[in-house]
């Protein structure tokens, strides 16, 4: 049976590398995954982002609807996506058996620091309106399966925590 993970958290949480970095694993254990990470999804969706309130409402139902197609026909997905709006990950949640919610939990200073794409730049520029943290809220999970504090791990120890908790429920 397929699963979906879902890691969520602020920008510059920590999403991108643990998705790439788990996906990596799986693959070298001989598991089929398909990674949706948001960045690259959005390149080729949305190749002149607004980022408006109505343009993230799109972008997340097709992202749903894609990894939802994946699931259907047993492949694993992995999606590396802020997901700012708990109805986004929770409408996924709703239609797969095996999903799985990592939250990233970062402060927003630390998340600011490690902004390596201007995103929280641009926010608090005023170029932006709708910045995770910022401009718009982050609704943190209720009952995520798996939380792991970035903000107090570097990459190698949030993986190693990861792992971890995915062998404790059987994904792994």
């Amino acid at each position: 049976m397929a699963y979906i993970i879902w890691f969520t958290g602020l920008p510059s949480s920590g999403k991108t590398t643990l998705g790439g970095k788990l996906t990596d694993y799986m693959r070298g254990l001989g598991v089929e995954v398909e990674w949706m990470d948001s960045d690259v999804l959005r390149r080729v969706l949305t190749p002149k982002p607004s980022y408006s309130l109505e343009e993230r409402d799109w972008f997340y139902n097709v992202l749903i609807w894609l990894a939802k197609r994946f699931y259907s026909h047993g492949i694993n997905v992995v999606i590396s996506a802020t997901g700012n709006k708990r109805i986004y990950r929770d409408t996924l949640r709703g239609m797969v058996d095996n999903f799985i919610e990592i939250y990233l939990k970062c402060d927003l200073k630390v998340c600011i620091e490690r902004d390596v794409k201007g995103v929280y730049k641009m926010g608090l520029d005023g170029l932006s309106k709708t910045v995770p943290g910022i401009g718009v809220s982050y609704e943190e999970p209720q009952k995520p399966e798996i939380t792991i504090e970035t903000d107090k791990y570097d990459v190698d120890e949030s993986f190693n925590i990861l792992i971890e908790k995915l062998r404790g429920l059987g994904v792994i």
